[in-house]
């Protein structure tokens, strides 16, 4: 059984669904409450997509503590290293297995992350 939470009527996809075990997280992009990207470089928009996730998280029952994976897709291998300084910050500890592959995202944003975590 799953249950789909934040089913976006213009985009044909849930932004969580929760499982028996798992709570999956769609990739999460750097955008306020009117979709625009929000401004700064790597590191704020880092910091926005994890954001995003924590709410997110929470808001399904569970919490940055229990991921057990992420994937981090950026745009520019440059990135990298900045990207990581902000990504240690929400994951300190006992960090979730990660894949981190350079895109084109669908929108002008420089990061997208998603994430699978226990219930």
């Amino acid at each position: 059984m799953k249950e789909c939470i934040g089913v976006k009527a213009a985009v044909p996809y849930s932004a969580v669904v929760k499982t028996q075990d798992y709570i999956f997280v769609s990739g999460q992009v750097p955008t306020d409450a009117s979709g625009a990207v929000i401004p700064g470089g790597i590191k704020e928009q880092t910091a926005a997509c994890l954001d995003k996730i924590k709410a997110l998280l929470e808001e399904a029952g569970s919490s940055l503590d229990r991921v057990v994976k992420t994937t981090v897709f950026i745009t520019d291998a440059a990135d990298f290293a900045a990207m990581n300084e902000v990504y240690v910050q929400y994951f300190p500890e006992q960090r979730p297995a990660r894949s981190c592959v350079v895109v084109g995202l669908a929108i002008p944003a420089k990061v997208e992350i998603e994430a699978i975590a226990l219930r």
